[in-house]
């Protein structure tokens, strides 16, 4: 039988380092490319469907002074009208109102 041969690794058979390395100009166009996509749109250029508001408001939380605001009038109401309570639960009552908005 005859023998078999082995492959040898020859410089011509090795993968060339500047192949599998992008140029410096790649590099700097793949740079500008990916700032380009990270930088956000400007105002006037956004298409009118992205002005749509989505349809689930209720994720958003309201700011704090709409709460403040809100349990303020739950407390007036509640003493006003005598009934038992206390503060944390108009702060509560505010925000469910302001959730179930949306």
């Amino acid at each position: 039988m005859a023998a078999k041969k082995t492959a040898k690794t020859t410089p011509e058979s090795a993968p060339k380092k500047a192949e599998a390395t992008p140029k410096p100009a790649a590099k700097k166009a793949a740079k500008k490319a990916a700032v380009k996509k990270a930088a956000p749109a400007p105002a006037a250029v956004k298409p009118a469907a992205a002005k749509k508001t989505p349809a689930k408001k209720a994720a958003a939380k309201p700011s704090l002074d709409a709460v403040a605001r809100a349990a303020y009038l739950n407390y007036r109401n509640r003493v006003e009208n005598g009934l038992p309570g206390d503060s944390h639960g108009d702060w509560l009552e505010a925000e469910r109102q302001h959730t179930e908005r949306g």
